[in-house]
């Protein structure tokens, strides 16, 4: 299983990567690989690329604003979370993700 997740806040700061960091813990802990990009203050860090998506099971988006190239996203399993989500619980979102995924 292979998850890609984007995160972002609106002045993309502390929760942006406090739940980039959630999410990687939580996947971590379930056997899943998964890449995060985060678009913060200092701009985007640790992008997706096509090949990132092109191998993707599905696609977490925990962002309280819009975030730059959704449209990516379009052939991958897709669910929408607020950036609060995953910081209280990564491993709940990333279930109802792979519930969702079957």
């Amino acid at each position: 299983m292979y998850l890609v997740a984007v995160c972002s806040c609106p002045v993309g700061i502390a929760h942006t990567y406090m739940a980039a960091a959630n999410l990687k813990k939580a996947a971590k802990k379930k056997g899943i690989e998964i890449k995060v990009e985060t678009q913060g203050a200092t701009g985007v860090e640790d992008e997706i690329t096509k090949e990132d998506i092109a191998r993707a099971d599905g696609a977490i988006i925990a962002s309280d604003v819009k975030i730059k190239g959704m449209d990516r996203f379009e052939s991958v399993p897709t669910m929408s979370f607020k950036v609060s989500e995953p910081i209280k619980n990564a491993e709940a979102v990333i279930e109802e993700l792979m519930e969702a995924l079957g």
